[in-house]
C-alpha cells in the first residue's frame, strides 16, 4: 500500500470515491459534486480541501479528504476530516487506519490540536474502528446544517440587504 497526495489527475477518482461513499451511506443520489468543482476547490488558486489517496498494487482503493476549521476556544486551526473511505472489498487491510494516521500526522505537524469528523449512528463498524483508535464521541453536541433555500432566506435578513414589502 502507498499513500500519496492527490493531484489534479485524481479528480475523477476522488469523485468516484465520493459516489461510492454516498452509496455506502445509503444516499446514492445525494452527490451533486462535479469534477469541475472538485478541481476548482482542491487545486485552484485557493484550495479549500486536501486529499490523500491510498493505492494498493498501483490502483486507488481509498481516500481521505479534509479541510481546516478554527476553534475560538483554543485559538487555533484544526482539521475536519470530511470523508474517509476504503472500497469494501479492501477493508481489513489497514488502509483506513493508515489514511487516518496520516491525517493525524498532518494535524500534528501543522500544530492543529483538534482532528474531528462525523460518523452515522448506524455505522457500527466505523464507530468501533474510531473508538479503537482513541476517537471520543461528543454526543452532547448536535450537528446543524442549512441547505441552499434556508441559507438564502436567512441571508435576505442580513443588514444592508434590500427587502421587498412582502418579505419584511
Amino acid at each position: 500500500m502507498k499513500l500519496r497526495e492527490a493531484t489534479r489527475a485524481d479528480v475523477p477518482q476522488i469523485l468516484a470515491f465520493i459516489r461510492a461513499l454516498a452509496t455506502y451511506e445509503r444516499e446514492p443520489d445525494a452527490v451533486v459534486a462535479t469534477e469541475a468543482g472538485l478541481m476548482r476547490d482542491g487545486f485552484g488558486p485557493r484550495p479549500f480541501y486536501e486529499c490523500l489517496i491510498a493505492d494498493w498494487d498501483g490502483k486507488p482503493v481509498g481516500f481521505a479528504l479534509w479541510f481546516y476549521n478554527y476553534s475560538t476556544w483554543t485559538g487555533s486551526a484544526g482539521i475536519h476530516l470530511e470523508d474517509l473511505f476504503v472500497y469494501p472489498e479492501m477493508r481489513g487491510k489497514g488502509i483506513g487506519k493508515a489514511l487516518l494516521a496520516q491525517v493525524a500526522a498532518v494535524a500534528h505537524q501543522r500544530g492543529c490540536p483538534r482532528l474531528q469528523w462525523q460518523v452515522l449512528d448506524w455505522n457500527t463498524p466505523a464507530i468501533e474502528f474510531y473508538q479503537s483508535l482513541g476517537g471520543r464521541f461528543l454526543d452532547e453536541w448536535r450537528n446543524v446544517r442549512m441547505e441552499p433555500e434556508a441559507i438564502a432566506r436567512l441571508a435576505a435578513l442580513a443588514p444592508g440587504v434590500s427587502h421587498t414589502e412582502d418579505e419584511a
